[in-house]
Protein backbone atom coordinates (compact mmCIF):
# COMPACT_ATOMS: atom_id res chain seq x y z
CA UNK A 1 0.00 0.00 0.00
CA UNK A 2 1.23 3.50 -0.91
CA UNK A 3 1.83 5.67 2.15
CA UNK A 4 1.93 9.37 2.98
CA UNK A 5 5.35 10.97 3.39
CA UNK A 6 4.40 12.36 6.84
CA UNK A 7 3.02 11.08 10.17
CA UNK A 8 0.91 14.19 10.70
CA UNK A 9 -1.27 16.52 8.66
CA UNK A 10 -0.05 19.87 10.00
CA UNK A 11 -0.42 21.83 6.76
CA UNK A 12 -0.56 21.48 2.98
CA UNK A 13 2.93 23.03 2.87
CA UNK A 14 4.29 19.75 4.30
CA UNK A 15 2.62 17.49 1.72
CA UNK A 16 4.15 16.39 -1.58
CA UNK A 17 2.13 16.37 -4.83
CA UNK A 18 2.13 12.53 -4.54
CA UNK A 19 0.62 12.80 -1.04
CA UNK A 20 -2.19 14.97 -2.42
CA UNK A 21 -2.85 12.51 -5.26
CA UNK A 22 -2.98 9.62 -2.77
CA UNK A 23 -5.48 11.49 -0.56
CA UNK A 24 -7.65 12.35 -3.60
CA UNK A 25 -7.68 8.70 -4.78
CA UNK A 26 -8.50 7.42 -1.28
CA UNK A 27 -11.26 10.03 -0.84
CA UNK A 28 -12.82 8.85 -4.12
CA UNK A 29 -13.05 5.31 -2.69
CA UNK A 30 -14.55 6.56 0.58
CA UNK A 31 -17.09 8.74 -1.23
CA UNK A 32 -18.43 5.54 -2.79
CA UNK A 33 -18.59 3.99 0.71
CA UNK A 34 -20.62 6.84 2.26
CA UNK A 35 -23.18 6.63 -0.54
CA UNK A 36 -23.90 2.95 0.12
CA UNK A 37 -26.95 1.87 2.19
CA UNK A 38 -24.49 0.67 4.89
CA UNK A 39 -22.06 3.55 5.27
CA UNK A 40 -19.65 2.05 7.81
CA UNK A 41 -16.35 0.25 7.26
CA UNK A 42 -14.17 -1.34 9.98
CA UNK A 43 -10.95 0.33 8.79
CA UNK A 44 -10.11 2.06 12.12
CA UNK A 45 -11.90 -0.30 14.50
CA UNK A 46 -9.01 -0.40 17.01
CA UNK A 47 -8.06 3.29 16.75
CA UNK A 48 -9.06 5.96 19.28
CA UNK A 49 -9.28 9.55 18.06
CA UNK A 50 -9.69 12.68 20.22
CA UNK A 51 -11.26 15.80 18.73
CA UNK A 52 -9.63 18.64 20.66
CA UNK A 53 -11.23 21.98 19.76
CA UNK A 54 -10.04 25.17 21.43
CA UNK A 55 -12.10 27.28 18.99
CA UNK A 56 -15.73 27.15 17.89
CA UNK A 57 -16.59 24.95 14.90
CA UNK A 58 -19.68 23.43 13.33
CA UNK A 59 -18.92 21.95 9.89
CA UNK A 60 -15.33 20.86 10.57
CA UNK A 61 -16.08 19.27 13.92
CA UNK A 62 -19.21 17.42 12.74
CA UNK A 63 -17.42 16.34 9.56
CA UNK A 64 -14.49 14.84 11.49
CA UNK A 65 -16.80 13.13 14.00
CA UNK A 66 -18.86 11.60 11.19
CA UNK A 67 -15.72 10.54 9.29
CA UNK A 68 -14.42 8.81 12.43
CA UNK A 69 -17.73 7.00 13.01
CA UNK A 70 -17.88 5.89 9.36
CA UNK A 71 -14.41 4.32 9.86
CA UNK A 72 -15.55 2.61 13.12
CA UNK A 73 -13.00 4.49 15.25
CA UNK A 74 -13.57 5.13 18.96
CA UNK A 75 -13.88 8.87 19.53
CA UNK A 76 -13.90 11.38 22.33
CA UNK A 77 -14.56 15.10 22.02
CA UNK A 78 -13.00 17.92 23.99
CA UNK A 79 -14.18 21.52 24.06
CA UNK A 80 -12.05 24.19 25.73
CA UNK A 81 -15.13 26.13 26.85
CA UNK A 82 -16.02 23.69 29.62
CA UNK A 83 -12.56 22.31 30.38
CA UNK A 84 -9.65 22.73 32.78
CA UNK A 85 -8.06 25.10 30.24
CA UNK A 86 -10.32 27.72 31.85
CA UNK A 87 -8.55 26.95 35.15
CA UNK A 88 -5.11 27.63 33.67
CA UNK A 89 -4.05 24.20 32.41
CA UNK A 90 -1.47 24.36 29.60
CA UNK A 91 -2.03 22.98 26.10
CA UNK A 92 0.62 20.29 26.59
CA UNK A 93 -0.81 19.17 29.95
CA UNK A 94 -4.32 19.04 28.49
CA UNK A 95 -3.23 16.89 25.55
CA UNK A 96 -0.98 14.62 27.67
CA UNK A 97 -3.92 13.94 29.97
CA UNK A 98 -6.00 12.94 26.95
CA UNK A 99 -3.17 10.74 25.63
CA UNK A 100 -2.91 9.02 29.02
CA UNK A 101 -6.33 7.56 28.16
CA UNK A 102 -4.58 5.66 25.29
CA UNK A 103 -5.58 7.92 22.40
CA UNK A 104 -3.89 7.22 19.03
CA UNK A 105 -4.71 10.36 17.08
CA UNK A 106 -5.50 14.02 17.84
CA UNK A 107 -7.67 16.23 15.62
CA UNK A 108 -7.00 19.75 16.85
CA UNK A 109 -8.26 23.27 16.23
CA UNK A 110 -6.53 26.11 18.03
CA UNK A 111 -6.53 29.91 17.83
CA UNK A 112 -2.72 30.10 17.89
CA UNK A 113 -0.85 29.58 14.60
CA UNK A 114 1.65 26.73 14.96
CA UNK A 115 -0.06 25.02 17.93
CA UNK A 116 -0.32 21.61 16.14
CA UNK A 117 3.34 21.90 15.05
CA UNK A 118 4.37 22.54 18.67
CA UNK A 119 2.42 19.49 19.85
CA UNK A 120 3.88 17.24 17.15
CA UNK A 121 7.34 17.78 18.67
CA UNK A 122 6.21 16.67 22.14
CA UNK A 123 3.76 13.78 21.71
CA UNK A 124 3.74 10.45 19.85
CA UNK A 125 0.15 10.47 18.55
CA UNK A 126 -0.67 11.43 14.94
CA UNK A 127 -1.95 15.02 14.72
CA UNK A 128 -4.44 16.45 12.22
CA UNK A 129 -4.59 20.22 12.06
CA UNK A 130 -8.27 21.23 11.92
CA UNK A 131 -7.31 24.91 11.71
CA UNK A 132 -4.64 26.88 13.57
CA UNK A 133 -5.39 30.60 13.86
CA UNK A 134 -4.93 32.42 10.56
CA UNK A 135 -2.28 29.93 9.43
CA UNK A 136 -3.60 26.75 7.73
CA UNK A 137 -6.71 24.56 7.41
CA UNK A 138 -5.37 21.62 5.38
CA UNK A 139 -8.44 19.35 5.26
CA UNK A 140 -10.57 22.24 3.95
CA UNK A 141 -8.12 22.78 1.08
CA UNK A 142 -8.08 19.05 0.32
CA UNK A 143 -11.87 18.79 0.21
CA UNK A 144 -11.98 21.95 -1.94
CA UNK A 145 -9.53 20.38 -4.42
CA UNK A 146 -11.52 17.13 -4.40
CA UNK A 147 -14.76 19.07 -5.07
CA UNK A 148 -13.17 21.05 -7.94
CA UNK A 149 -11.84 17.87 -9.58
CA UNK A 150 -15.23 16.19 -9.21
CA UNK A 151 -17.16 19.06 -10.82
CA UNK A 152 -14.60 19.78 -13.55
CA UNK A 153 -14.14 16.08 -14.32
CA UNK A 154 -10.38 16.41 -14.57
CA UNK A 155 -7.25 17.25 -12.59
CA UNK A 156 -6.42 20.89 -11.82
CA UNK A 157 -3.41 21.35 -14.11
CA UNK A 158 -3.83 24.70 -15.88
CA UNK A 159 -7.18 25.45 -14.20
CA UNK A 160 -7.74 29.02 -13.02
CA UNK A 161 -8.99 29.45 -9.46
CA UNK A 162 -9.93 32.83 -7.95
CA UNK A 163 -9.98 33.08 -4.15
CA UNK A 164 -12.17 36.07 -3.30
CA UNK A 165 -12.67 37.83 0.04
CA UNK A 166 -10.83 38.17 3.36
CA UNK A 167 -7.47 36.68 2.37
CA UNK A 168 -5.58 38.35 5.25
CA UNK A 169 -7.38 36.49 8.05
CA UNK A 170 -8.10 33.24 6.19
CA UNK A 171 -6.34 29.95 6.95
CA UNK A 172 -8.44 28.44 4.14
CA UNK A 173 -6.86 30.79 1.58
CA UNK A 174 -3.27 29.89 2.49
CA UNK A 175 -3.91 26.13 2.47
CA UNK A 176 -5.76 26.42 -0.84
CA UNK A 177 -2.89 28.38 -2.43
CA UNK A 178 -0.40 25.66 -1.43
CA UNK A 179 -2.73 22.83 -2.55
CA UNK A 180 -3.65 24.41 -5.89
CA UNK A 181 -0.08 25.33 -6.80
CA UNK A 182 1.09 21.77 -6.03
CA UNK A 183 -1.58 20.48 -8.43
CA UNK A 184 -0.57 22.80 -11.27
CA UNK A 185 -3.44 25.30 -11.03
CA UNK A 186 -3.18 29.06 -11.50
CA UNK A 187 -4.40 31.17 -8.57
CA UNK A 188 -5.70 34.74 -8.37
CA UNK A 189 -6.54 36.47 -5.10
CA UNK A 190 -9.22 39.16 -5.09
CA UNK A 191 -10.38 41.52 -2.36
CA UNK A 192 -9.87 45.00 -0.90
CA UNK A 193 -6.18 45.97 -0.78
CA UNK A 194 -6.45 46.10 3.04
CA UNK A 195 -7.38 42.39 3.11
CA UNK A 196 -4.62 41.13 0.78
CA UNK A 197 -1.41 40.27 2.69
CA UNK A 198 1.72 42.13 1.70
CA UNK A 199 4.20 40.07 -0.37
CA UNK A 200 1.57 37.35 -1.06
CA UNK A 201 2.57 37.41 -4.76
CA UNK A 202 5.83 35.71 -3.69
CA UNK A 203 3.73 32.51 -3.43
CA UNK A 204 3.24 32.66 -7.21
CA UNK A 205 -0.30 34.06 -7.26
CA UNK A 206 -1.91 36.97 -9.13
CA UNK A 207 -3.77 39.74 -7.27
CA UNK A 208 -6.82 41.72 -8.41
CA UNK A 209 -9.02 44.27 -6.66
CA UNK A 210 -11.85 43.96 -9.20
CA UNK A 211 -14.29 41.10 -8.55
CA UNK A 212 -15.72 41.17 -12.10
CA UNK A 213 -12.21 40.85 -13.52
CA UNK A 214 -11.55 37.85 -11.23
CA UNK A 215 -14.82 36.15 -12.25
CA UNK A 216 -14.11 36.70 -15.97
CA UNK A 217 -10.61 35.17 -15.52
CA UNK A 218 -11.39 32.07 -13.46
CA UNK A 219 -12.81 28.58 -13.93
CA UNK A 220 -13.57 28.31 -10.20
CA UNK A 221 -14.41 31.08 -7.71
CA UNK A 222 -13.79 30.12 -4.07
CA UNK A 223 -15.46 32.86 -2.02
CA UNK A 224 -14.37 33.45 1.59
CA UNK A 225 -16.22 34.86 4.56
CA UNK A 226 -15.39 38.25 6.03
CA UNK A 227 -13.96 37.21 9.41
CA UNK A 228 -15.12 40.06 11.61
CA UNK A 229 -14.19 38.10 14.77
CA UNK A 230 -10.50 38.25 13.78
CA UNK A 231 -10.51 41.90 12.71
CA UNK A 232 -9.39 44.18 15.52
CA UNK A 233 -9.39 47.30 13.34
CA UNK A 234 -11.67 48.36 10.47
CA UNK A 235 -10.38 47.17 7.08
CA UNK A 236 -13.26 48.67 5.05
CA UNK A 237 -15.97 51.26 5.80
CA UNK A 238 -18.98 48.91 6.17
CA UNK A 239 -20.35 45.50 5.22
CA UNK A 240 -22.76 47.26 2.85
CA UNK A 241 -19.86 48.87 1.03
CA UNK A 242 -17.93 45.60 0.92
CA UNK A 243 -20.97 43.87 -0.58
CA UNK A 244 -21.35 46.65 -3.15
CA UNK A 245 -17.79 46.30 -4.45
CA UNK A 246 -16.90 42.64 -3.76
CA UNK A 247 -20.21 40.81 -3.26
CA UNK A 248 -21.26 38.27 -5.90
CA UNK A 249 -24.82 37.77 -7.13
CA UNK A 250 -26.39 35.45 -9.70
CA UNK A 251 -26.77 38.21 -12.29
CA UNK A 252 -22.99 38.68 -12.33
CA UNK A 253 -22.50 34.94 -12.87
CA UNK A 254 -25.15 34.77 -15.62
CA UNK A 255 -23.53 37.69 -17.47
CA UNK A 256 -20.26 35.76 -17.87
CA UNK A 257 -19.69 34.21 -21.30
CA UNK A 258 -18.81 30.86 -19.67
CA UNK A 259 -19.84 28.57 -16.84
CA UNK A 260 -17.81 28.86 -13.64
CA UNK A 261 -17.91 26.85 -10.43
CA UNK A 262 -18.84 28.71 -7.24
CA UNK A 263 -17.52 27.53 -3.85
CA UNK A 264 -17.58 28.71 -0.22
CA UNK A 265 -16.07 26.99 2.86
CA UNK A 266 -18.90 28.26 5.10
CA UNK A 267 -20.45 29.73 7.08
CA UNK A 268 -21.85 32.10 4.43
CA UNK A 269 -22.69 35.69 5.31
CA UNK A 270 -25.63 35.84 2.90
CA UNK A 271 -26.01 39.27 1.38
CA UNK A 272 -22.37 40.18 2.10
CA UNK A 273 -19.91 38.05 0.10
CA UNK A 274 -22.64 36.05 -1.69
CA UNK A 275 -26.29 36.77 -2.43
CA UNK A 276 -28.74 33.92 -1.74
CA UNK A 277 -29.54 33.53 -5.44
CA UNK A 278 -25.81 32.99 -6.17
CA UNK A 279 -25.23 30.63 -3.22
CA UNK A 280 -28.21 28.49 -4.23
CA UNK A 281 -27.63 28.64 -8.01
CA UNK A 282 -26.57 25.83 -10.37
CA UNK A 283 -23.04 27.31 -10.32
CA UNK A 284 -22.71 26.48 -6.61
CA UNK A 285 -21.13 23.28 -5.24
CA UNK A 286 -21.23 24.47 -1.61
CA UNK A 287 -23.26 21.49 -0.32
CA UNK A 288 -21.09 19.11 -2.37
CA UNK A 289 -18.11 20.51 -0.46
CA UNK A 290 -19.79 19.54 2.82
CA UNK A 291 -20.43 15.97 1.62
CA UNK A 292 -16.93 15.68 0.19
CA UNK A 293 -15.50 16.89 3.50
CA UNK A 294 -16.52 13.62 5.16
CA UNK A 295 -14.92 11.46 2.43
CA UNK A 296 -11.73 13.55 2.38
CA UNK A 297 -11.35 13.47 6.16
CA UNK A 298 -11.97 9.70 6.16
CA UNK A 299 -9.09 9.42 3.67
CA UNK A 300 -6.76 11.56 5.81
CA UNK A 301 -7.53 9.66 9.04
CA UNK A 302 -7.20 6.26 7.31
CA UNK A 303 -3.87 7.11 5.67
CA UNK A 304 -2.37 8.60 8.86
CA UNK A 305 -3.45 5.59 10.92
CA UNK A 306 -1.61 3.37 8.41
CA UNK A 307 1.65 5.16 9.33
CA UNK A 308 1.72 3.54 12.79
Amino acid sequence: MQKLSTRHLLGIKDLTPDDIELIMATATEFKEVINRPIKKVPSLRDVTIANVFFENSTRTRLSFELAEKRLSADTLSFSAAGSSVKKGETLLDTVNNILAMKVDMIVMRHASPGAPHFLSKHINANIVNAGDGTHEHPTQALLDSFSMRERLGTDLVGKKVAIIGDILHSRVALSNIFALKKQGAEVMLCGPSTLIPRYITELGVKVSHNVREALAWCDVANVLRIQLERQHIKYFPSLREYSLYFGINKRMLDELDKEIVLMHPGPINRGVELSSDAADSHHSIILDQVENGVATRMAVLYLLAAQN
